[in-house]
């Protein structure tokens, strides 16, 4: 439901152990027989894709130490793993092991 003066969506509140729908504006009405509040909320699953060994030749690679072995060099991509306004995260592959670690810098 809209407010009728500004056209803001009302807000259910309680005053005085009655429900009423109130705008920002200060309308305030208790007429809720057409209002349905429903809220829904919960965790999407995301799935983090590993590259595969056959994937790595298309691969740009890095100078970066693998925590592993030791070696100098890696493969990396760029997954977007949490909000969109945050930065994505890189992985990185060993070329040598093939060890795979998370680069949150």
């Amino acid at each position: 439901m809209f407010c009728p003066k500004c056209g803001s969506i009302l807000v259910p509140k309680k005053e005085d152990n009655k429900r009423v729908l109130a705008c920002s504006c200060g309308y305030k009405t208790d007429k809720t027989s057409g209002a349905t509040i429903k809220e829904i909320t919960g965790k999407k699953s995301r799935r983090v894709e590993v590259v595969e060994h056959g994937e790595l030749d298309t691969l740009p690679k890095t100078e970066a130490e693998c925590p592993k072995c030791g070696n100098k060099e890696a493969h990396y991509w760029l997954v977007q793993t949490r909000a969109g306004d945050e930065p994505e995260t890189k992985f990185l592959k060993c070329t040598k092991c093939e060890h795979t670690w998370r680069d949150y810098n």
